[in-house]
């Protein structure tokens, strides 16, 4: 059915990188892009393949100077599978694939609901032998070690054989990215290749800093009663077998390679190579790798359920293939952040941003489990963030901006305009939010799950740690009678610095600020609800005392959020920065989403200009409702009403260029509350942000995990309201015309499979036979309690509310 497929019709090479970025196969421990297996690495195809957690560091020099980079590793590519024709009454032809002129047609079709990739070929050589291929490849998600590919050759009108070279290749590099090639790349060293069994070869490697062991090994069987000439071919960087199998006119071979991987990082694993042989020996055919790859699939089709109707639903269902195969229960079982760009690419070089805080949300719903995994990967670094702290004069945690490996801080030291071919210094760093939104996580993953457990422990040492951070990052101004941070960078990041100052950062982010004051409220809370052991433990343990606690309460109702015009302040001073002569940016250039990038080419500066790159203040309307928004202005003492937060959403969605593709979905999201009219278009470039790559070729770097995520919760909490909270659900429905029918299910607490069904003017709640208790549901004007088995229709008015 086409709402469960995505399919690509001819073969374009101006398209071929996205469409391998859309068409990445993986599992949650590994993913490798949809590239033809019979290409190799060029300015056309990137074959890549990445596991989840494998960084490496490389120095390179860079202006002039030596600068350091870590990166997620290519993995030796595991796709090669070359063939020719060798005819009867002929020599033997070139080697084909996609960009030979004997290509005659071209298809590759996504089949969401089993995970799996079909490409399908037709060729014809120049004496008008024509030979079909068609290939199905999946990285299977019962057995996170494996991938495989089958291969059917059909010979249409001619007599020969078939030659065919199956292999593992080392000699690959991090090259993905065209600004970063002029940057070390050179991941893997000490490369061995070798053979194991009759139809199988191997590869192991290193990698040449954090010295992570990694084999593959590939099985290459050919059709049961098929002559077959086989014979191994190792280099130092490359184990292949080669094959040569008769057919027929009429006839097909049909070949099947199975591939294991395996790291070092694997826990109990002491030898990768030996793990690999071995995995591979046992693995099935690919009809069985097939058949337990289905239900796995299906298993999780079943917990994330979906169901939108259209284009818009079949996108959606595009997006949450794509989270599940970056974060699926087998994240659950390693040491491993969110991705920002999935598991897809060498985009941002695989790092962890502040992504998560649009993914997490919506696997709280459906996959506590891999988000408390998430959740551990920043606990383990926790240290590292109070060091990070410690180092500029500060308390508590500092939790980078980008994160890989260990913890440090990953953001570059500089950056490439590759307008205008500078590398200019990069002042992301001093985006301070990061840690606001490691505790958001904290506090929304354990309202969703009831993880106690976790919350009086892991999550408190965070918490709290974060919490003393930004108390202590504070200063009392005693012209405002305010707290105020200074010196950062809000999550818009066009504005580093005020115009013509000698340091980076900005004061009084709106933003950071609010946030901020978020957190210290709820460590207030959570030091306050511990059971006393607890508290006393963890007090004594990280020497906090309760005037520590007094100034978290002073602080959390006294820091500063400009205002200007009427409206919030982006940060201290946007209001006096210059207009934009916006109109003749626009005809000058047309896609001005990198405003930034042609400000430095011509000289100029965004820091001079009240020109966003994204949402910045209006993200305070994506994680807090309006209700709780109001609220927590309303403690730092500030009155925030309908009106002045209308006049806020209006300001800046004039003066924002979009050059995230964050930015539309959150400007999506709180439109539907604010200017229903201009919601649509919004949530239509969030949704369209990577099918159509309207960022101009990002797509084909990595997809945008947290704009992935970030739609599917569009639909589940920001379009119902739905809120997790004192042991209930809590909604506030908005409608939006071009969704007004949808339906999901959540798993809330000890429930699993609560299911919500929204149509116009109506929702519907039901709750499993098998959930061992009811649910109490709170909207607007009352409440209702829902009994395992038992259903409830509820009326909405005509604003959407109850």
């Amino acid at each position: 059915m086409r709402e469960w497929t995505w399919s690509y019709e001819g073969y374009e090479p101006a398209q071929e990188r996205l469409r391998e970025s859309l068409c990445t196969l993986g599992n949650g421990y590994f993913a490798t892009r949809g590239a033809a297996s019979e290409a190799v690495a060029d300015e056309v195809h990137y074959p890549g393949t990445y596991a989840a957690g494998c960084y490496n560091r490389l120095v390179s020099a860079v202006g002039g100077r030596q600068v350091e980079n870590e990166d997620l590793v290519n993995l030796p590519n595991w796709l090669p599978l070359r063939y020719r024709l060798k005819p009867a009454d002929g020599p033997a032809g070139p080697w084909l694939s996609p960009d030979r002129t004997e290509l005659r047609d071209h298809r590759q079709t996504l089949d969401l609901r089993e995970g799996v990739l079909t490409r399908q070929s037709s060729y014809e050589d120049a004496q008008g032998r024509r030979l079909r291929v068609e290939e199905r490849r999946l990285v299977h998600m019962r057995d996170s070690h494996v991938a495989a590919l089958r291969t059917t050759f059909t010979a249409e009108n001619w007599t020969g054989a078939i030659d065919i070279v199956s292999a593992v290749d080392g000699a690959v590099a991090n090259a993905g990215v065209a600004r970063y090639r002029e940057l070390a790349s050179r991941h893997l060293t000490r490369t061995q290749t070798g053979t194991a069994e009759p139809d199988t070869v191997w590869l192991r490697c290193r990698t040449s800093a954090s010295d992570l062991r990694i084999a593959m090994a590939a099985r290459t069987r050919v059709s049961e009663g098929v002559p077959l000439v086989s014979r191994p071919d190792l280099s130092r960087h490359r184990a292949a077998r080669t094959l040569t199998a008769p057919i027929a006119a009429h006839g097909s071979v049909t070949v099947e390679k199975t591939v294991a991987l395996h790291t070092s990082r694997d826990p109990a694993i002491s030898d990768p190579l030996r793990a690999a042989v071995e995995r591979v020996r046992r693995a099935a055919d690919f009809a069985g790798l097939l058949a337990s790859h289905r239900i796995a699939w299906d298993h999780l089709w079943r917990r994330a359920e979906l169901e939108v109707p259209g284009e818009a639903g079949r996108i959606l269902r595009l997006h949450l293939f794509h989270v599940l195969q970056t974060l699926s229960p087998h994240t659950a079982e390693l040491d491993v952040g969110v991705p920002a760009r999935g598991l897809h690419g060498e985009a941002y070089r695989g790092h962890v941003f502040w992504d998560e805080l649009f993914v997490l949300p919506y696997l709280n719903l459906h996959f506590p489990e891999v988000s408390r995994a998430l959740l551990l990967y920043r606990h383990r670094r926790l240290p590292r963030a109070c060091r990070a702290a410690a180092d500029i004069g500060r308390a508590g945690a500092m939790f980078p901006w980008q994160s890989g490996s260990d913890g440090r801080e990953e953001a570059q030291v500089l950056h490439l305009n590759p307008r205008s071919g500078h590398w200019l210094p990069d002042h992301s760093r001093l985006q301070r939010h990061v840690g606001a939104a490691v505790a958001y996580n904290v506090w929304q993953y354990c309202q969703a799950s009831g993880d106690t457990d976790f919350l009086h422990a892991k999550g408190a040492e965070m918490l709290v740690q974060i919490a003393r951070f930004f108390s202590d990052l504070a200063v009392l101004d005693p012209v405002y009678e305010r707290y105020r941070i200074r010196g950062v960078v809000g999550p818009d990041e066009y504005h580093d610095a005020y115009p013509g100052a000698a340091l980076p950062g900005l004061d009084d982010n709106a933003y950071t600020n609010v946030t901020a004051a978020w957190v210290l409220a709820r460590a207030l809370d959570l030091t306050r609800d511990l059971p006393e052991p607890r508290r006393r433990e963890l007090f004594e343990r990280i020497e906090l005392d309760a005037a520590e606690l007094d100034r978290w309460e002073d602080v959390s109702r006294r820091l500063r959020v400009p205002f200007h015009d009427g409206v919030i302040s982006q940060f201290e001073g946007y209001g006096d920065l210059m207009e934009l002569d916006w109109d003749g940016y626009r005809e000058r250039y047309g896609d001005i989403r990198r405003l930034d990038r042609i400000l430095e080419a011509e000289g100029d500066t965004a820091n001079r200009y009240q020109a966003s790159k994204q949402a910045d203040a209006l993200m305070l309307g994506y994680l807090f409702a309006p209700g709780e928004l109001a609220g927590l202005f309303g403690r730092l003492g500030y009155h925030l009403d309908d009106e002045t937060w209308h006049a806020t959403v209006g300001y800046y969605l004039h003066r924002t260029t979009h050059g995230s593709t964050l930015s539309g979905l959150v400007h999506g999201w709180v439109l539907a509350r604010v200017r229903r009219a201009d919601a649509w278009r919004f949530c239509q470039e969030a949704l369209t942000g990577d099918v159509a790559d309207i960022q101009g070729g990002t797509t084909a770097e990595g997809i945008h995990l947290g704009a992935m995520a970030g739609t599917l919760d569009l639909v589940q909490r920001g379009l119902t309201g739905l809120e997790t909270r004192e042991d209930a659900l809590w909604l506030d429905p908005v409608p939006m015309p071009e969704l007004s029918e949808y339906g999901f299910s959540v798993r809330h607490r000890g429930n699993w499979g609560v299911s919500l069904q929204m149509s116009r003017g109506q929702v519907r709640i039901a709750v499993p036979v098998s959930d061992p208790e009811p649910i109490r549901v709170v909207l607007a004007d009352r409440e209702v309690t829902v009994a395992p088995g038992e259903s409830s229709d509820l009326r909405l008015l005509p604003d959407g509310s109850s």
